[in-house]
């Protein structure tokens, strides 16, 4: 125990403590059992200790932090640790990296159950489960996802620009006086290219040079580890996994033919479908139908999208095409905003937002020809800076967080 807190002390004390994410001011650190959930590289450890430098001193030691991977729990299980936690006065455990962990929902559900008085925040994988067999969690579990970076984060990372986040709603009702109010205090153009590039994943900061290398180690760790352990992918497949994503990478937007991808990777077209799946858990893609009400587990996606641009820009063996990233860059910054997004269809646009509205994602001329017959629809424009009537600069999506 006491080499946990030896350690516990060493994560504190080299915590950046500059900017707190919104989202970590989302949560409600009073719930007995939390759950952050996200990929590797978004900021889940960095939220968790900030949380913990800013609300406890530095040697109170009713609150412990330790990662479900440290070479303590070779010799020691969860139970045993928060038991001897409680025992010395412990009120708050955070556990990190909890995937790594066998069988760690069980033994999370037995000291819940035990320790009426421990708060337990822990944080994983996005493809934790919340229902493992037996031990079901479901029902005691409060989650969080944690994305990466929004395009307004991005800028006061890379700017100190501060900007307050704003609604969708609000957002479309005054779309003109939003942009007005940005471009008060920035130029929203001049870093957008960047971000879309090298600004999703925190990590950027260490390093932009070492950037691709390390969002690609982090698409290698989700397919090599987080997907064989948690998914049960054949290590054999992991190749195709990656050239399944590079496939992806290089697609139009509406190009989806199953069978031709499965034939390139060598994979049955039903393996293709769930590997499909799977990836989007992991936060590497999103796959979207034109009527959520009727899905079939074996059903292809109508559009298929990398998760963000970032992905694109280190997948993609050439440049990749504009709009593919324009629809990327929305479609990420939509979801990670808690909206339902659906394919809008040839014909009627290119996303449907919450089940009613319609939105058409292009470039500085896109008008509104496809979406013209549509009650509720808008264009997210690239390359302009002002909204005219419903046609909404693209940047401003990425103020939604």
């Amino acid at each position: 125990m006491d080499k946990l807190f030896e350690r516990h002390d060493s994560y504190l004390e080299n915590v950046p403590m500059g900017y707190v994410r919104e989202v970590a001011m989302r949560i409600d650190w009073n719930s007995r059992l939390i759950a952050i959930k996200g990929p590797k590289g978004v900021g889940k450890s960095t939220i968790m200790l900030q949380h913990i430098r800013n609300n406890f001193t530095p040697d109170n030691r009713h609150v412990l932090y330790c990662s479900a991977d440290s070479s303590y729990f070779t010799n020691h299980t969860l139970e045993e640790t928060a038991d001897q936690f409680v025992k010395r006065g412990g009120t708050d455990l955070y556990i990190d990296e909890i995937h790594k962990y066998r069988n760690w929902s069980r033994e999370i559900k037995e000291i819940y159950d035990l320790h009426k008085g421990l708060k337990i925040v822990i944080s994983g994988s996005s493809l934790l489960k919340l229902n493992d067999g037996d031990a079901d969690l479901s029902r005691r579990i409060v989650p969080y996802q944690v994305p990466g970076l929004s395009y307004r984060e991005y800028l006061l990372f890379e700017r100190d620009i501060r900007l307050e986040s704003t609604s969708l709603q609000e957002l479309l009702k005054a779309p003109n006086a939003f942009c007005s109010k940005v471009k008060s205090v920035c130029k929203p153009l001049e870093s957008f290219n960047d971000y879309l590039k090298h600004g999703y994943y925190p990590f950027y900061i260490e390093s932009r040079n070492t950037y691709p290398i390390q969002v690609e180690n982090v698409i290698d760790y989700i397919i090599n580890v987080e997907l064989t352990q948690l998914r049960g992918l054949e290590v054999g497949n992991t190749r195709k996994i990656k050239a399944l994503l590079k496939i992806i990478s290089h697609l139009q937007p509406f190009d989806v033919d199953i069978a031709k991808i499965s034939k390139s990777i060598a994979i049955q077209r039903g393996t293709t479908i769930k590997y499909l799946k799977d990836l989007e858990e992991s936060k590497l893609l999103v796959r979207l139908f034109q009527n959520l009400d009727a899905i079939t587990d074996l059903q292809k996606p109508d559009k298929i999208l990398l998760d963000n641009p970032n992905l694109m820009y280190v997948l993609s063996d050439v440049e990749p095409q504009i709009g593919t990233i324009r629809e990327c860059f929305f479609c990420n910054q939509l979801i990670s905003s808690g909206h339902v997004l659906e394919y809008g269809g040839m014909a009627k646009g290119d996303f449907k937002i919450d089940d009613r509205i319609m939105v058409e994602v292009g470039g500085k001329d896109k008008d509104f020809s496809q979406v013209r017959d549509e009650a509720d629809a808008y264009v997210a424009a690239d390359d302009i800076d002002s909204a005219t009537g419903r046609k909404i600069p693209l940047w401003a999506f990425g103020f939604l967080y």
